[in-house]
């Protein structure tokens, strides 16, 4: 069946959901409300809820992007849930693998087994200067950090056998036998002694999702991956990674199902054109200034003094651009198809950045949910919903009914772990 997260983005993914009448704007420092919006996920029996994550505060004025630490959030809202996932961003980059490890063991525990976590390399240099660099180390060298901070989490999480308290009262409390030192000496981490400070999760492992489209991301994720996020303008664009992927994973000898799920935003209403007013209220809510600033971001240039209503000037191609590139690709990718001028284009990104985006009935948006899933171009999807929570409680009212009908997403949760509802074994300690 379709595996399917939401994706909490603050007042949702749109830049101008912020400014709408009666938005949770006010709200975001409340821990209400996320535990509010993760229900509604559980009552739709979604997978997960999924937390992005970054590292520095920029141009507050143009609407909010992080408040709350996402992992410190999630303990609150794994005991305002019972079953649904829960899944973090974390920073490779700047965290060590002992901290991150033992926090992410520690909510596996809290939780009852229903953590993953989202492994990123950061790429912006504000963030960098926040964490003693002047600027942000080169793409190689994040994901070779990436690759050993990995490797040692999962030893970490190894290095307690799983059965190893025991609780004899007259005795030991845990096997001495069954706690062992990693004893890691690398290149980005020269030392890393173990063993974790928190016996192993229950799941051994939580999830780990991955995001990457570079070459060195995708390497990452065939040898590590147990789910990915994704992002796919089209569906070729999706059926071209969802192919490389699965077919790296073959190559790298795992039998896993690695699932992928490819951004997808939705406006939802009863007839289509319900949908399109939906969308068009909150584009007609974002300033020109606000979005040719995050435009900016997104191709890493100034384009402040472009003409709105010109051509999108060229860009240079993706094998010559630094910051992320699954994103960046996608934007060329709609200014070859579409050749939109510069305000088209900054439509088209206000919600999901150049995310899948359908607008439509339920029927409409469930139709084409099952055509990229029956034709290679996902296991599932990461809802993007343009604005939070009525985005969600449309999905869940509306559209989750009809892919439930279709035999397409299950209608109550068969297993208790986020593994189980990701259809992932076990793993074994290694």
């Amino acid at each position: 069946m379709l595996h399917l997260n939401l994706f909490i983005f603050g007042c949702g993914h749109h830049r101008a959901a912020w400014r709408a009448p009666g938005s949770a704007a006010e709200r975001l420092g409340e821990i209400a409300y996320y535990e509010s919006l993760a229900r509604i996920a559980e009552r739709g029996k979604l997978d997960a809820v999924f937390f992005a994550d970054g590292h520095s505060a920029e141009n507050v004025a143009d609407g909010p992007r992080w408040f709350l630490e996402p992992l410190t959030a999630m303990a609150a809202m794994s005991r305002a849930t019972e079953r649904i996932g829960l899944i973090s961003t974390v920073s490779s980059t700047f965290y060590t693998p002992f901290h991150a490890a033992r926090m992410l063991a520690s909510l596996d525990h809290i939780s009852g087994g229903r953590m993953g976590w989202n492994v990123v390399t950061s790429m912006f240099d504000a963030e960098a200067r926040n964490h003693g660099h002047a600027a942000m180390p080169d793409h190689a060298w994040r994901y070779a950090r990436a690759q050993e901070f990995v490797d040692v989490v999962l030893r970490l999480w190894d290095s307690w056998d799983d059965g190893a308290i025991v609780c004899d009262r007259a005795g030991a409390y845990a096997r001495p036998q069954s706690v062992r030192a990693v004893t890691h000496h690398g290149e980005h981490f020269p030392q890393v002694q173990g063993p974790l400070t928190v016996p192993r999760p229950p799941q051994g492992h939580p999830v780990l999702f991955q995001a990457g489209s570079s070459e060195q991301g995708r390497a990452l994720a065939a040898r590590h991956a147990e789910a990915i996020y994704a992002v796919a303008y089209d569906l070729p664009a999706a059926q071209a990674y969802y192919r490389d992927i699965k077919r790296r994973v073959r190559q790298a000898g795992r039998q896993d199902p690695v699932p992928i799920m490819p951004g997808l935003v939705v406006y939802v209403a009863a007839t289509e054109a319900e949908a399109r007013a939906k969308q068009r209220a909150l584009d007609e809510l974002l300033p020109a200034e606000t979005s040719l600033r995050q435009l900016g971001t997104f191709i890493g240039q100034d384009c402040m003094d472009w003409d709105l209503d010109a051509p999108v000037p060229s860009l240079p191609p993706l094998q010559a651009y630094t910051g992320p590139k699954g994103r960046y690709g996608t934007i060329l990718r709609i200014i070859e198809t579409e050749r939109p001028t510069v305000r088209q284009l900054l439509g088209r990104l206000a919600a999901g950045g150049g995310h899948c985006t359908v607008v439509g009935t339920p029927e409409q948006i469930a139709d084409h949910m099952e055509h990229w899933w029956r034709n290679e171009g996902a296991d599932g999807f990461n809802l993007m919903p343009p604005s939070l929570p009525d985005g969600i409680e449309d999905f869940v009212e509306q559209v989750v009914p009809v892919l439930q009908r279709r035999g397409l997403f299950r209608r109550d949760y068969e297993g208790a772990t986020l593994r189980e509802h990701l259809g992932l074994a076990r793993p074994p300690r290694r």
